[in-house]
Parts: structure tokens; sequence; C-alpha cells
């Protein structure tokens, strides 16, 4: 669940060379929920024809870029440069989340790292996305790139049918509303999203359900139980017997 507090500084670092640019407004707008994406900052070796659709939306989203020459032939400065920047940014600046786009497995010590500082680290890759990287993030977003069986029923099924086989998310989710629930099982859905996001990495918009209380009504394992309460929609939970 996104930190409500608008005003928290967001630093948002771009591995161009392992990013799609197409993706750049979606994940503007996710870390907008956030906080303020105060710092934007995009690595690569802007020489090169790959990085063409970054280059064009550099000025509309004002990224500024950082040139990394590769120094090594089949090598690039990208990962040092950004590695750095990060750190720098850790230590000089108040931020509290980092917004760090690749599907480099070689970012999972940096995600460590600033995590230690107490800090939140939003991570946004591709499907194929190593683990590693995935798990190190307190929450990662996959940037899907196919768009095949892209209506939202097929897209409700798919997820649904993957949420139902991941053992290790059905579980998180069970365990969040057992240690939510009062006496007679149910749970208030904000402690719930609280406990799972403890758990590790977990976005419900990765699943496409706008919101967490969609994710727990599609799943028949859950029974959900909303009420008005003061002009706004309460949402309870509870494991179904």
């Amino acid at each position: 669940m996104p930190d409500k507090s608008l005003h928290d500084s967001i630093a948002l670092l771009i591995d161009a060379d392992n990013a799609p640019a197409a993706k750049i407004d979606f994940i503007i707008s996710e870390l907008a929920t956030y906080g303020i994406v105060n710092i934007r900052k995009a690595y690569g070796n802007w020489t090169k024809r790959p990085l063409e659709g970054w280059k064009k939306v550099l000025h509309e989203y004002a990224i500024a870029p950082t040139q990394c020459f590769d120094l090594v032939k089949g090598k690039n400065a990208t990962d040092m440069a950004l590695l750095i920047d990060a750190m720098d940014i850790l230590y000089t600046k108040q931020v509290r989340t980092f917004g760090l786009v690749s599907s480099d497995c070689d970012f999972t010590p940096l995600a460590l790292r600033i995590r230690e500082d107490g800090k939140q680290v939003i991570g946004f890759g591709r499907q194929n996305s190593p683990e590693p990287f995935v798990l190190a993030c307190s929450h990662f977003i996959y940037l899907d790139e196919d768009d095949h069986d892209n209506t939202p029923q097929k897209k409700k099924e798919h997820s649904v049918s993957s949420l139902k086989q991941n053992t290790k998310l059905m579980n998180t989710l069970r365990t969040a509303v057992k240690e939510a629930a009062d006496d007679d099982g149910w749970a208030s859905l904000g402690p719930v999203g609280s406990h799972i996001s403890n758990q590790g990495p977990f976005n419900h918009r990765t699943y496409g359900f706008p919101k967490l209380s969609d994710m727990f009504e599609a799943i028949d394992l859950f029974d959900i139980k909303k009420t008005k309460q003061a002009g706004r929609t309460a949402v309870r939970v509870r494991l179904r017997k």
C-alpha cells in the first residue's frame, strides 16, 4: 500500500539500457501515488540508436540525461553511474522513496542498501526481471510490454488464475487476513494491506486490479463486506469457510 504523504520527495533513477521508454507515463503516474518526483535522471550511452525512444521523452518529462560512454567493448558504465548518484542522493538529499527503473539484477545490492536506511524502493521492470532484484525492492511493478489478451476481462481471468497458483502469495494473503482479523474472523482492509506490504514487494495493479479490495473480491477464497461509514466505504475481508 503506497504511503499517502504526497509531500514525500522521490528520486527516479532510470537505467535506460534496460527499460522501455513507452512506459514512462505509467511510471511517473504510479510514483505520484507515493509523493512528488523531484529528482528525475536517466542513464545510458545516448549516442546509441536503441536509446532514441528515451531521447524523445526526456524533455517532456523533465528527465535529466546522464551520458555514460562504453569504457570497454561489450561493457557500459551505466550501472556504476546510477549507483554513485543513488548513494549521493541517499546521503545528501531529503528523499524518502527511490524509483529504480531497470530489469538488471546488478541493482539488487543497491535496493537492499537503500532499504537499510529506512527508505522505500519502488522497482519497475519487465516480466523477466530477476527475482533477487524484485524481492529486494519494497514494491515491484512490472512493465509488461506484451499486450496480447489485453481486454479487461482477459487480464482479470489471467490475473486470478496466476494469483491462485502462486502459493507463496496466497499464503501471504491468508496470513495477513488472519493477523488482522477480529474474533469473528473479519479484518479491515487497511491493516491487511499493511501486513502484505511488510512481507515483501507487492502491488495489486501488477495483476490488473485498481484496488486491493478488487483483488480480494475476485478470488473466491475470501469473503468481502462493504459498509458505508461517514460517507466512505469501509471494506472488510475474511477467509471463506
